[in-house]
C-alpha cells in the first residue's frame, strides 16, 4: 500500500509532514509562484504566454517524451472548462460556462459552437452567475453527458441530432445547486459533484434548496445516492482503475486540497487529505484545485494552483504544465496519444507517448 497523508481535520493550517514528497509539493509551488510571477493574484495571463512543462521526475518521461511541447489549438474563450475527445468524430468538445456555449474543434480547423444555448437560456445574471454547460463527458453509448450549470440538471445529448434530456435534476425533490462534473464508471454508474458555483450568491442564494454542496452517485436505472455531503466546494471528480478509490477536488480558498476515500457498494469510507494544495496557493499560484483525470496505470492528471500537475497515486509529483493562469480541466484524446486541457481562456494540447495509456 503506497503512503497516504494523514485524514484532513478540518484545521487550514495543517501542513504536510516533511519527508520526500513535501519536499516535493514545496518545490511544485515554487514552479507555480515563478510562473504567473507579476500577475496579480494569478488570475490572467499574458496573450502571449506560453505553455511549459516543468519535468520533476524522470517517472515522466515514460508519459511524455523529452523535448514535448505543449501546443495551443484554441484561443478568444472566456472560461474554458469541461473537454472530452469524441473518438468517433476525431473531435474536441469543450464547455465555455460563462458564454453558455459548448464548442467543437477538429484538428486543422477552429472551434466553433456546437451546442448554443449549451445549458440555460434565459437566466437572470442576478440569479445564475454561470448559464452554460460545465463538465462534459461520455456515457456507455457514445452520448454527450453534461453538468449544466445553469440548468442544475445532469442531462444527456444525442451527438447526431443534438436531441437532449434530462437525466437527474434533483436529490430527494429537491433541485442541485449547479452540477460542476461528472465521472462514469465501467458499469455505468454516474459519479458528480455539486458545489454552487453556478448559483450568482452561492450558498446565500435564494435559489439554494440543498443544505449541503454534495458529491452524489447515480447507478443505471437507480435513485441518487449522497456519497458526501461535508465539502465546501466539491469540484473534479474521477475513480481509480479498479474503481475502489474516489478522487474529489475542493476549490476551497482556505483550504484547496484533493480528497480521496475507499469506495465501495454502501458508499465512501476512510475519507483522507491526497494533496493540501493550501502551499502552492499561499505563494502565489493560479487557480485551485478543480478538474482530474486518471490514467490506467493510476497516474492522476489534475489541477492545481499554478496549473496541471501529473502525479502517482500516492500524490508524488512528476511534473506540472504551467501557463501562469488557472488550467481548470483535461481530458485524454486520440486514443491516448494526447492531453487536451481547458486554460482560462485557451485550449492546450499535449503529445503523449504511444501506449502509455489509452
Amino acid at each position: 500500500m503506497p503512503n497516504v497523508p494523514p485524514v484532513f481535520d478540518g484545521t487550514p493550517d495543517r501542513a504536510f509532514r516533511p519527508d520526500r514528497r513535501g519536499v516535493l509539493i514545496g518545490a511544485v509551488a515554487l514552479v507555480a509562484t515563478s510562473a504567473h510571477a507579476g500577475m496579480p493574484g494569478g488570475a490572467a495571463a499574458p496573450a502571449d504566454a506560453e505553455p511549459r512543462i516543468e519535468r520533476m521526475s524522470a517517472k515522466f518521461d515514460r508519459m511524455v517524451a523529452p523535448g514535448a511541447q505543449v501546443e495551443t489549438v484554441a484561443t478568444g474563450i472566456r472560461w474554458a472548462e469541461g473537454p472530452v475527445w469524441v473518438e468517433a468524430g476525431q473531435y474536441l468538445l469543450f464547455s465555455d460556462p460563462p458564454a453558455n456555449i459548448v464548442r467543437r474543434w477538429r484538428k486543422g480547423g477552429v472551434a466553433a459552437p456546437f451546442l448554443d444555448p449549451s445549458g440555460a437560456g434565459g437566466t437572470d445574471p442576478k440569479l445564475i452567475r454561470e448559464p452554460g454547460a460545465n463538465g462534459l463527458t461520455l456515457d456507455r453509448t457514445g452520448k454527450l453527458l453534461i453538468a449544466n450549470s445553469g440548468g442544475r440538471s445532469i442531462d444527456r445529448v444525442d451527438l447526431a441530432t443534438r436531441r437532449r434530456e434530462t437525466v437527474v435534476d434533483r436529490y430527494r425533490g429537491k433541485r442541485f445547486n449547479s452540477p460542476n462534473d461528472m465521472h462514469v464508471a465501467r458499469d455505468g454508474t454516474l459519479y458528480f459533484t455539486d458545489p454552487p458555483y453556478g448559483l450568482t450568491e452561492g450558498d446565500t442564494s435564494p435559489l439554494k434548496e440543498l443544505a449541503v454542496n454534495g458529491v452524489y452517485r447515480l447507478r443505471p436505472g437507480g435513485a441518487v445516492e449522497l456519497l458526501e455531503g461535508s465539502l465546501t466546494r466539491p469540484n473534479g471528480i474521477a475513480l481509480s482503475p479498479d474503481e475502489t478509490r474516489l478522487y474529489v477536488s475542493v476549490s476551497d480558498e482556505t483550504a484547496p486540497r484533493i480528497m480521496v476515500y475507499d469506495l465501495g457498494a454502501k458508499g465512501v469510507r476512510n475519507a483522507r487529505v491526497l494533496l493540501d494544495a493550501k502551499a502552492m496557493k499561499a505563494r502565489g499560484g493560479a487557480g485551485l484545485p478543480d478538474g482530474m483525470k486518471v490514467a490506467r496505470d493510476g497516474t492522476l492528471i489534475c489541477s492545481v494552483p499554478g496549473g496541471m500537475m501529473f502525479m502517482t497515486p500516492d500524490a508524488e509529483p512528476l511534473a506540472l504544465v504551467t501557463t501562469g493562469a488557472p488550467i481548470a480541466n483535461c481530458a485524454f484524446g486520440e486514443k491516448g496519444r494526447a492531453l487536451y486541457m481547458t486554460a482560462n481562456d485557451r485550449v492546450l494540447r499535449l503529445p503523449l507517448r504511444a501506449g502509455w495509456q489509452s
